[in-house]
C-alpha cells in the first residue's frame, strides 16, 4: 500500500472544513490528523506534531490568515507542505501564496479528483498549479511586475506608516530619524511601485498585498 498522507485541514468555515474531511476520509492513503478553524490553531498543531504531510489552508481565517501562516511555517523545521484552498480567484491571490511558499491553489469549487490529485502530487513534493490556475498567476505578474521584495524592510516600514496618515514629521520622529531622510524613502518607494502620490501609492501597494 502506498504511504499515508497526514493532513491537517485549516478552514473557518464548520460546513466545508467537514465535508472536505469526510469526503477525504474514504481514501485509504489520506488520514485526517485534525482540522481547525484559525491560524494560530494552526501553528500551535503543526509545532505539536512533527510528521504532518500536508496542509490544506484556507486564506481567510482568523488570528492568522493564510498569507500570515505560509510565512510562519516557513520559520517553522516541519515537512508539512501546504495547499491553498479559496474562493479568491484572483491573479495576485495565487502568486503571493506561490511566492510565500504554497506547493499549490484549488479554487473551493474544485472537483474531488482535481483534489485528490493535487494532494498526491504535492505529498511527492511536486508543486501543483492547474493550468487555469497557472495561467492567472502568469497573466498578473507579467501584468504587474512588483514583488513585496522590491522594498526594503525600513521602505516596507514607511510605507505602512504613510498608509496610517502618519506626516513626514510623525514618521520621522517614530523612526528617530530626520524628516529628509523620510522623504528620501517616500521618494525611493514612489518611484519603486511606479507611483506619483500617496493616493495611488497606498491603492496599488494594497492591490499588490504589500500592505
Amino acid at each position: 500500500m502506498d504511504k499515508i498522507i497526514k493532513v491537517i485541514i485549516a478552514d473557518d468555515h464548520d460546513l466545508f472544513r467537514v465535508g472536505l474531511s469526510e469526503l477525504l476520509k474514504k481514501n485509504k492513503d489520506i488520514l485526517i490528523v485534525d482540522t481547525v478553524s484559525d491560524g494560530e490553531q494552526l501553528m500551535h498543531l503543526i509545532k505539536k506534531i512533527k510528521d504532518i504531510d500536508l496542509i490544506l489552508l484556507d486564506i481567510t481565517m482568523p488570528n492568522l490568515d493564510g498569507f500570515a501562516v505560509l510565512k510562519e511555517i516557513k520559520k517553522t523545521n516541519t515537512q508539512a507542505k501546504p495547499i491553498i484552498i479559496s474562493m479568491h480567484n484572483e491573479g495576485n491571490y495565487i502568486a503571493k501564496c506561490a511566492k510565500d511558499g504554497a506547493y499549490g491553489y484549488l479554487l473551493k469549487n474544485a472537483d474531488e479528483q482535481e483534489l485528490l490529485k493535487s494532494i498526491r502530487t504535492v505529498a511527492q513534493g511536486k508543486k501543483y498549479f492547474s493550468a487555469e490556475i497557472s495561467e492567472k498567476m502568469i497573466n498578473f505578474m507579467s501584468e504587474n511586475p512588483i514583488s513585496a521584495h522590491i522594498l526594503t524592510n525600513k521602505e516596507t516600514e514607511v510605507l505602512q506608516l504613510i498608509a496610517k496618515g502618519m506626516t513626514t514629521k510623525e514618521i520621522a520622529s517614530q523612526l528617530f530619524v530626520s524628516t529628509r531622510t523620510i522623504e528620501t524613502h517616500r521618494a525611493n518607494i514612489l518611484k519603486k511601485i511606479e507611483v506619483k502620490n500617496t493616493a495611488e501609492l497606498i491603492k496599488k501597494a494594497t492591490d499588490y498585498k504589500l500592505l
